[in-house]
């Protein structure tokens, strides 16, 4: 009897013991609570109709480590449904939580949804924003900062302080008027101002020690323009693009397309003042600009001179400022390894994916399309439709491999792609504006970008050896851009212009990565808390 309940007490403790390293291995939580209004807001001192979380605008910032499990837990106190993205966050095996009508049922009004994400693997700067219905336009937008795990190394000193900047453009109209235009088949009017932070010009200011250095974090979170980003009588040194480190190149001014993201270091090694932090918009004939204030805690409160002007059409300036962005082989990412180990350039690619934009006339209203098939939503989430095998909502192969030459048509666009192929993907633009592509789910390198037209012929002159890693990208006038794209994330991944308006009015479509292994080694089950729709609508998930 005492040899039996001596056992049992080993076996007890033994027990406990696995269960402590389990928790003791568990990576951490963090838990966010978010109630999404409506708001008067006053941007550019014009009373607005805004979108509030918890009462702010922008929303709240979310900053996590990685591999960190992220619960966002959303009440939608709006009076049409309401989805948030997470741009850039790659949702391994998880596209369940990608936010964007082809993965999710929106949150009905006066309802919750939590999103359960995991920053699996990824460090950097990113943001969220509202998907559906034009809703980024009245804001619903905020900060993403992952910083690595404690004992990875960084490339370069820990700093002071650690700011986020979120800039772009910004309209005087509220976001349904503003959507009422597109849906009529019209333009957009040009924007009336940018925002810094959600303010206009000298609304925010950053107070910093005169000798220390700091991190910025800057995306542009606008609608439809370019912007350039400098600060008066200080360089930049660029560390990181949207997950990736790169090679520490100085910048007087870089420009941030549409969804894109930088983090950039700035010692405070200038004369005590005030100095102007500078955005303004590019390839514009008219040119908007907007400062915020870098303020010396040891300022007299004067500024030594006007705000510095930048660049503003330069095409040429910008495609050689890309070319120099590059990442550093050198550098742990997310795990303790160099990103450079991963040798994309000696991997053989399986598809050539030429990808156009154009902007067609389609029933008499302006749409936009890619490889001319302009996206009209379906009846039900893609993703929910494969789920439950619900036939008639999609049809893969609704897209070509390669630009068509003919008009526009509207389809629910969906390509099919396997599990682990290797993907070369040609961005093609014949138009005379800026585009600017984001793939969700996916990492890509950068291998090439240049004027006129793209050929075989152009593989010779690709960056196989250290091009930027990232998850948006531009495409200059008469241009094209270059990418590999490991497809290594099984689900229903969303291809869009950031350019929003061209976005909402078709120019997207949604990439099907399959595996026939049904495991959750490759992808998650749907999660137990989501929300069913359209032709799914009472369907049961799985249970609880």
């Amino acid at each position: 009897m005492k040899m039996m309940m001596n056992m049992g007490m080993a076996l007890l403790i033994f027990v406990l013991i696995l269960m402590a390293e389990t928790m003791k291995a568990e990576d951490p939580y963090r838990f966010f609570n978010w109630n999404v209004t409506y708001g008067d807001i006053y941007p550019l001192g014009v009373k607005q109709q805004g979108i509030l979380i918890n009462g702010q605008f922008p929303g709240p910032q979310i900053d996590a480590v990685t591999n960190d499990n992220v619960i966002v837990s959303i009440y939608n106190s709006l009076d049409e449904p309401f989805l948030i993205t997470w741009n850039g966050i790659q949702q391994r095996r998880n596209s369940w939580q990608d936010g964007v009508y082809g993965t999710n049922c929106p949150i009905p009004p006066g309802q919750n949804f939590t999103y359960i994400l995991q920053f699996k693997d990824q460090i950097g700067s990113f943001f969220y924003f509202p998907s559906l219905a034009f809703h980024r336009a009245a804001g619903g937008y905020g900060g993403i900062s992952i910083s690595s795990r404690p004992l990875i190394p960084v490339p370069f000193p820990p700093t002071a302080g650690d700011f986020t900047i979120l800039a772009g453009d910004w309209f005087k109209q509220n976001h349904s008027d503003l959507r009422a235009i597109l849906d009529g088949g019209n333009d957009l009017p040009f924007p009336d101002g940018l925002l810094i932070n959600g303010r206009g010009s000298n609304g925010f200011t950053f107070n910093v020690d005169q000798g220390k250095v700091y991190r910025l974090r800057i995306s542009n979170v606008g609608l439809t323009k370019s912007i350039n980003f400098r600060i008066q009588g200080h360089k930049m040194l660029l560390v990181e693009v949207e997950g990736t480190h790169t090679l520490q190149n100085t910048y007087s001014s870089l420009d941030i397309h549409l969804g894109q993201s930088y983090s950039v270091l700035v010692t405070a090694d200038q004369p005590p003042a005030n100095y102007y932090m500078v955005v303004s918009s590019r390839f514009t004939s008219q040119i908007l600009t907007a400062t915020s204030i870098l303020r010396y805690s040891n300022s007299p409160g004067t500024f030594p001179a006007p705000p510095p002007g930048g660049p503003t059409i330069q095409i040429d300036w910008s495609l050689n400022q890309a070319r120099s962005i590059r990442q550093n082989l050198t550098a742990s990412g997310p795990r303790p390894n160099p990103q450079g180990s991963y040798h994309y350039g000696m991997v053989n690619f399986t598809r050539t994916i030429r990808l156009a934009n154009s902007a067609p006339v389609i029933n008499g209203k302006q749409r936009y399309a890619v490889n001319s098939v302009s996206f009209i939503p379906a009846d039900t989430p893609l993703k929910i439709a494969d789920y439950f095998k619900i036939s008639g909502v999609f049809s893969i192969g609704t897209i070509s491999d390669s630009p068509t030459g003919g008009g526009g048509y509207l389809q629910t666009s969906v390509m099919g792609a396997d599990f682990r192929g290797f993907a070369e993907i040609v961005f093609e633009n014949s138009e005379d504006t800026v585009q600017s592509w984001h793939i969700d789910g996916h990492f890509f390198f950068v291998v090439g970008m240049d004027g006129g037209l793209w050929s075989a012929a152009s593989r010779a002159s690709y960056n196989l050896r250290d091009g930027i890693s990232r998850s948006t990208v531009q495409v200059y006038p008469k241009s094209w851009t270059a990418l590999y794209v490991p497809l290594d994330n099984v689900g229903m991944w969303n291809i869009r212009s950031q350019n929003w308006d061209r976005q909402y009015l078709g120019q997207q479509f949604y990439l099907r990565v399959y595996s026939p292994v049904n495991s959750w080694r490759d992808e998650y089950p749907i999660p137990k808390n989501a929300i069913t729709c359209g032709r799914a609508s009472g369907r049961k998930t799985r249970p609880l």
